[in-house]
């Protein structure tokens, strides 16, 4: 054991030196020669920022663009929100054309909407003709086929637009105001709209899609219902007719007779155009007065006269589905009846508002006779309909009929409740900020407007007299108006007695819109 000793000696040793040379190197690494470049700095982004030097130096930009946040606590609920103000502006043209106007910088664009008194009350004979005559607007001109049209304003980046409802037959365009843009649009929108050439193909064409459309309505029995409607509330009325016509009638047509209409109905002194963008006064009158020269010269087309009363009854119509389709109405107001705002709020309370109405409660919340009902009030020239649609399984109809019929008693007697009242105005405050929100929405109401002859601060008057409004107010009007002894119901499923345990559901809820788009294009602030 001694002998070993002396032998770890020099193992000894170098462990001591290897030791040595490690802590002599961390010393070294520690402390870097003064020679040794400087570490290069952090950019000066990524140093974190002193919030007082944000608040000493404000953005100035963006404080000019954004207004200052306020607590919803500090918002008053009763108090209307601030509404846009609307400088409207009204002249006339040499023809006579009716032209309403609004300057609206904020964006470089234009809408342009045209209205005719050319809708499917002036059908005649022949109904479906006003639907094929605006149809057939952008299917040529000139020397300008469907295509060549639609790649015009598809290179000037504008966009057109037609449609006809029962009232009217309306024409759009949206163009950029930029000066290259804007004329070359509003020239091929003249064309378009004074001079379509009603192309033979294309007649054949669009009348054969008329054609199967009304093959597929049989389809549809919320179509079937709402066809029914109109001609039970108006028989030999202009609007009794239906606007996509009947086989007979489109079979009878040809483009000359388009060409007929067209030339009576799309004239000057039948027309109302509506302007609102980026353009001053006087190059609206000159855009106006452009078209107003493209028109056939013509006299306003006479007003549609009132329908005669009607008489309660009730048609059931047999259809092999799962539910029936349920429409309940009878004659309304027309859209110039003092009695509009009364009967605009009292309608959303009774059933036009969704799920806060009263008929949603009683039919849905109650009693579960349906995924979904609503009712309408649609104004126009002549006096229009007010109606109440639903489904439901057809062992629940006549308990479905009998709520509707002790809603509608209970609301003429008594009338909205307080608290109905007030929600119902606050929510209409609160929408019809929406109802001026983009041009394309005031040129609607602008040519809605015109086409009706309401005064040029319609808007303000309506939002006015809603706010005056009492209970005793909307109950008194719709004792003037709405008679039990002329309630009309119309049902379409299978046949009474005929009971199906299928759960009623939303499928084909939006059918029952189906048909009519009221003869305004949007209503305050949805009418």
């Amino acid at each position: 054991m001694a002998a070993a000793t002396p032998n770890r000696r020099p193992l000894v040793l170098l462990l001591l030196v290897v030791l040595a040379a490690i802590v002599l190197g961390f010393l070294l690494l520690r402390e870097p020669s003064p020679e040794a470049p400087a570490p290069t700095p952090e950019p000066t982004a990524a140093q974190p920022v002193d919030p007082a030097e944000i608040e000493a130096e404000p953005d100035a930009v963006v404080a000019e663009l954004l207004p200052a946040l306020q607590s919803l606590q500090q918002v008053d609920l009763d108090q209307p929100p601030a509404r846009r103000n609307l400088d409207l502006q009204h002249w006339t043209t040499e023809q006579g054309t009716r032209v309403y106007f609004m300057q609206a910088e904020e964006l470089p664009m234009l809408d342009i909407q045209l209205l005719f008194a050319a809708g499917a009350s002036r059908d005649g004979e022949l109904p479906g003709l006003g639907t094929m005559t605006n149809a057939m607007l952008n299917e040529g001109t000139g020397d300008q086929d469907a295509g060549t049209i639609a790649a015009g304003f598809e290179r000037l980046g504008a966009q057109f637009t037609n449609s006809a409802h029962r009232d009217m037959a309306l024409a759009g365009l949206r163009t950029l105001s930029a000066d290259d843009k804007l004329d070359a649009a509003v020239a091929l929108f003249t064309q378009v709209v004074a001079r379509p050439s009603f192309p033979e193909d294309a007649f054949e064409r669009l009348r054969n899609q008329l054609l199967a459309s009304l093959k597929f309505r049989l389809q549809r029995p919320a179509a079937l219902a709402s066809e029914a409607f109109w001609a039970d509330l108006y028989p030999g009325h202009p609007y009794g007719t239906l606007p996509e016509g009947q086989t007979e009638s489109l079979q009878a047509m040809t483009p000359e007779t388009l060409r007929q209409f067209h030339s009576q109905y799309y004239t000057t002194g039948n027309t109302v155009i509506a302007l609102v963008g980026d353009i001053n006064r006087e190059r609206a009158e000159r855009i106006a007065q452009r078209l107003a020269d493209a028109l056939p010269q013509g006299p306003a087309a006479p007003v549609i006269t009132d329908p005669e009363p009607a008489t309660s009854s009730h048609r059931h119509i047999e259809f092999d589905g799962q539910q029936t389709h349920i429409l309940v109405g009878q004659h309304g107001i027309s859209r110039h009846d003092p009695d509009y705002a009364a009967l605009y709020v009292g309608n959303q309370i009774l059933g036009g508002s969704g799920f806060g109405s009263r008929l949603m409660q009683e039919i849905r919340e109650s009693r579960g006779l349906s995924y979904s009902v609503s009712s309408r009030l649609i104004p126009m020239q002549a006096t229009g309909p007010v109606m109440v649609s639903m489904q439901t399984r057809s062992d629940q109809v006549d308990q479905a009929l009998e709520v509707i019929h002790q809603s509608l008693d209970a609301f003429i007697n008594e009338g909205p409740t307080e608290a109905e009242l007030a929600r119902t105005k606050r929510q209409i405050n609160g929408e019809f900020p929406l109802s001026t929100a983009n041009n394309a929405a005031i040129v609607a109401q602008l040519g809605m407007i015109g086409f009706y002859g309401l005064p040029l601060n319609h808007l303000q008057l309506f939002l006015d007299q809603v706010q005056a409004l009492t209970v005793e107010d909307i109950r008194a009007a719709f004792a003037r108006h709405f008679d039990p002894e002329q309630r009309l119901v119309i049902t379409v499923g299978p046949a009474p007695g005929i009971a199906d345990s299928a759960p009623a559901d939303a499928d084909n809820e939006t059918d029952l819109q189906d048909q009519e788009t009221d003869a305004t294009p949007t209503p305050e602030p949805q009418a």
